[in-house]
């Protein structure tokens, strides 16, 4: 890859992956929402403001860093390989990776949780405590009015 703006292009599937994952992480969404009988949209509001601060913060922490470790030339960048356009010391294409995972990391964590399941009247929640063990209970102690306690 000797042309110009090599490394944006190196950049191009990456992101275009983290794309198209994002928008089946939003169809996967949806479907969820509809089956658990919310409306496809309920929850996105946060997100998209999350996500949107989140971006925001990555993006800032990358210019700083990248700028600092490229000031302090731990890492160099070909000048015929990038596309010209630069944020101080670093080419815009390297903020690629950060809005790739902005995208990807939100998309993938939808996509791989397991939806939960809702206690249903056949199975009670076990959360539920009764209000005095019985005596079978392992560390039950009866008090002194012969009531047991733990």
């Amino acid at each position: 890859m000797s042309s110009h703006a090599a490394y944006a292009l190196l950049a191009v599937p990456f992101l275009a992956v983290a794309v198209l994952v994002a928008v089946l992480a939003g169809v996967v969404a949806a479907r969820r929402a509809r089956d658990a009988g919310r409306p496809a949209g309920s929850g996105r509001r946060v997100a998209v403001v999350s996500g949107i601060v989140a971006g925001a913060v990555l993006l800032g922490m990358t210019i700083v860093f990248d700028n600092v470790i490229v000031t302090l030339r731990v890492v160099a960048y070909d000048p015929s390989l990038i596309s010209g356009a630069k944020i101080g010391a670093i080419p815009v294409e390297d903020l690629a990776y950060s809005i790739g995972a902005v995208l990807l990391l939100p998309a993938l964590w939808v996509l791989l949780d397991r939806p939960s399941r809702s206690a249903s009247p056949e199975h009670p929640s076990r959360s539920a405590s009764p209000e005095h063990p019985s005596r079978s209970e392992p560390g039950a102690r009866p008090s002194a009015e012969g009531e047991p306690t733990r």
